[in-house]
């Protein structure tokens, strides 16, 4: 059962959920930060895992300040949650433990024998230092399927280097294909305006997590993922890998352009730009009929997508001229009635103002300790069965370490109270 309010000022729904997910019953430690390590922990949290977020005392996870925008509280002041940390701590328990402490680390240990993930993305062979690394806590839970995700993975040169997303960017090509060409204004390497490898990583680490429940339940034995950021990254540039494997040239910039089809690029309409998205040459023709130049769908050059991928340079300049005629509207309306694949170029505001958006429920709300309401990110993942579970808004810090530790470590009042007093939780 969900139980929905829509808030109309603000355009998100809020959602109580009580339903089991598909993922009920499985408990995850996520040790990680920032956000690869997060990102998938939220994940697992949206599909019914239980996940415990351990975090440094006092100051938590980095991306707590990462910011300005920080959540504001009911009077509209400012608080100490990054709306970073907010967008990938979804659904999880906040536990402080200092891991540096002998008491710290045996909290670890006995959370990790309760547990049937862990999830780090500590420097690579920081965390053995303590103790916890996979080989130590599979002594103590067989069962356990420990996730280890890096810039560069456990092996290798680069093994010891950190990382972030924006060196991995470069070092892993996607840089090189994004951004305008070098002979045009404002051309040269670019990053994308979100942190594709963490983001990636996050995934793939989801799915490996999820076939290595798979298999402990045939085999009753846990193991050991290795994610790296670098290794997802160039799995990532997918067909434009295989364009230089299979014919050995380095795929460049092309904008806003496709390097395999065309037209599949941005156009300047009369007061706005807009994206058109040609996909196979039945779309084509139509567009030729919509843009009233039907003989270009006839013509040996442009009939066919090899040959418009050749003569690119002189087919785009023709189209260039016609959409300048007409609103970038108009032809968005005129496209979609043919079912050609268009759309205008949104800003987050926009986008979030879709009605599709709106239709598919992507901006929910969670109540907050701190300001009532948070809007929050919906899940993509749509389940007929075991629907996503919204049940706890990104945690404040520390927000459940006496319950979990008294539930599941089994300390006593006493016992948390001591350890407390110490700054060790």
């Amino acid at each position: 059962m969900c139980i929905r309010s829509q808030n109309f000022a603000h355009g998100f729904i809020i959602l109580v959920e009580v339903t089991h997910g598909a993922l009920s019953g499985i408990r995850v430690l996520d040790l990680s930060r920032v956000l690869a390590g997060p990102w998938a922990g939220q994940i697992l949290a949206d599909m019914g895992a239980e996940v415990i977020k351990v975090e440094r005392p006092d100051t938590g996870d980095d991306t707590r300040g990462w910011g300005p925008p920080f959540l504001r509280d009911r009077e509209g002041k400012e608080t100490s949650e990054a709306a970073y940390y907010l967008s990938t701590n979804r659904g999880k328990q906040s536990v402080t433990v200092d891991l540096s402490t002998i008491e710290g680390q045996d909290i670890i240990r006995r959370l990790a024998t309760v547990s049937d993930v862990l999830i780090e993305n500590f420097k690579v062979g920081d965390i053995a230092r303590y103790g916890l690394s996979y080989d130590d806590l599979k002594k103590l839970n067989p069962r356990l399927i420990y996730c280890s995700i890096s810039g560069f993975g456990q092996d290798g040169p680069k093994a010891h280097l950190p990382s972030y997303d924006f060196t991995i960017q470069g070092i892993g090509g996607l840089m090189s294909i994004t951004g305008e060409r070098d002979v045009l204004l404002g051309g040269g390497p670019q990053k994308a305006g979100i942190a594709v490898s963490d983001l990636s990583a996050g995934m793939f680490a989801t799915v490996a997590i999820l076939g290595a429940l798979m298999h402990r339940n045939d085999s009753g034995k846990g193991q050991y993922i290795d994610i790296s950021l670098l290794d997802c990254m160039v799995a990532s540039l997918a067909g434009l890998n295989m364009n230089y494997l299979t014919s050995g040239e380095i795929p460049g910039r092309q904008g806003n352009a496709h390097q395999n089809i065309v037209p599949y690029q941005v156009f300047d309409a009369l007061d706005a730009q807009f994206v058109l998205a040609v996909g196979n040459d039945g779309q084509f023709a139509r567009l030729s009929c919509v843009l009233g130049v039907p003989e270009l769908a006839d013509n040996d050059r442009y009939a066919q997508n090899a040959e418009r991928v050749k003569n690119r340079d002189s087919l785009i300049p023709m189209l260039q001229a016609i959409f300048r005629t007409k609103p970038a509207g108009k032809w968005i309306e005129l496209l979609e009635e043919q079912r050609i694949p268009s759309g205008p170029v949104n800003n987050i505001a926009q986008a979030f103002e879709n009605p599709q958006v709106r239709h598919r429920e992507m901006c929910i709300g969670l109540p907050h300790p701190m300001s009532g309401t948070i809007p929050l990110v919906a899940n993509p993942i749509k389940f007929s069965e075991t629907p996503i579970r919204y049940v706890k808004a990104p945690p404040t810090l520390s927000q459940h370490t006496r319950r979990v530790l008294t539930r599941l470590v089994g300390l006593s009042d006493g016992e948390f109270q001591a350890l407390a007093d110490k700054g060790i939780v």
